[in-house]
């Protein structure tokens, strides 16, 4: 072993959704005194140096696809000989371990589930093969790094991994950062609002169409609400001629990706998540930090957990634009202007607390390697 052990942290480029900002924000916080760390980027050709510290050497392979860059990564991983790899998405992940056999002998293997593995295979259209290929793979994981313990108990029941393999760690949230962040941007809304936003990529699993819909019950009683979805994806010509039919064009405004989104805190008067399933997402978390008031969908049951019965939190009783609609009414007939809420269940996830959580896992996992 190196004096530093040596990192690689794998996504598949920076700017994306949730995940990548995990493993930007590890790179970023990970201890440069303990390791040597490393970020490989599979599908990004080059990345500017403002977005990372010195210390972290940037390979961007540049692939066109993930799957297609498996001779790239491994001669990365060969060239390198790391410690410990920690990949940070399912399909990156599946390539990662395919290719384990053949990296340097003692590298350990670190993935990060971002999604409840159960919901997924049953609602988000993927291939048959992929049930195959997380039963198979994932067994061969030093570690499977989950969001929540409902996340855990999912992975262990659905594809029998063993407990002692699993890992409950919080998302990282750079909480300081949302929050200056929110006193320097003005006040993005014009109208009297209220102001509703939700942030995620444009997908079916993330439920729009169920806040387009609620969207509708939710003017007849407040005809001056109004909606900012930020986010791009696969869905978005769907979701504009939905949004059409529903006559909701002058009210609803599809912002596209927005690198930092507490840059649209300011002067919202509320938080929607509509999401289907989700793990546990970044923008929750994000919008929790600025304090914002949250009406959210049951979307897991790691989700249900964090968020019942907290303070500033209105949650749906299912996933649906009924229930959702009821709950935004809920909470809009009782939120004052510019009410926010302190959120205590943030902490956990402040950054110096998940990036601690973090540096003992893999410190651990190398000592294992070293009996």
């Amino acid at each position: 072993m190196t004096e530093r052990p040596r990192v690689l942290l794998l996504i598949p480029h920076l700017g994306g959704g949730g995940a990548e900002q995990v493993i930007a924000l590890l790179a970023r916080g990970l201890s440069r005194d303990k390791y040597e760390l490393h970020l490989g980027l599979i599908i990004q050709a080059n990345v500017g140096p403002e977005h990372l510290p010195p210390w972290v050497s940037i390979h961007a392979l540049g692939a066109s696809r993930v799957r297609a860059a498996a001779f790239q990564l491994l001669r990365l991983v060969r060239r390198l000989e790391p410690d410990a790899i920690l990949s940070g998405m399912a399909h990156l992940n599946f390539l990662v371990l395919l290719l384990r056999p053949f990296f340097p002998q003692g590298t350990r293997v670190l993935v990060r589930q971002n999604g409840t593995v159960s919901a997924a295979l049953a609602f988000g259209g993927l291939p048959g093969s992929t049930r195959l290929l997380y039963r198979v793979l994932y067994r061969h994981a030093d570690r499977v790094i989950c969001q929540t313990t409902a996340m855990a108990k999912d992975l262990a029941g659905e594809l029998g991994i063993p407990e002692e393999r699993l890992e409950v760690l919080p998302n990282p949230v750079d909480v300081d950062e949302i929050r200056d962040a929110i006193e320097e941007n003005p006040d993005l809304w014009t109208d009297p609002g209220p102001h509703l936003l939700a942030v995620g990529r444009l997908s079916w699993e993330k439920g729009f169409d169920l806040l387009l819909r609620a969207m509708v019950t939710v003017r007849e009683q407040f005809p001056q609400a109004d909606l900012v979805i930020a986010g791009a994806g696969p869905e978005e010509t769907a979701l504009k001629a939905l949004c059409r039919e529903l006559g909701l064009e002058a009210s609803v405004r599809f912002a596209g990706h927005i690198d930092r989104p507490s840059a649209c805190f300011p002067g919202a008067s509320v938080f929607v998540l509509s999401s289907r399933q989700e793990g546990l997402p970044n923008a929750l978390l994000e919008a929790a930090a600025g304090g914002l008031p949250i009406v959210a969908a049951p979307a897991s049951e790691g989700v249900a957990d964090l968020l019942r019965g907290q303070p500033g939190v209105w949650l749906a009783p299912e996933v649906s634009a009924s229930a959702l609609a009821a709950t935004l009414l809920a909470a809009l007939e009782v939120l004052r202007p510019g009410e926010r809420f302190a959120h205590s269940f943030i902490d956990e996830f402040r950054l110096d607390r998940a990036i601690h959580a973090y540096e003992d896992l893999i410190d651990s996992v190398l000592k294992e390697r070293q009996r």
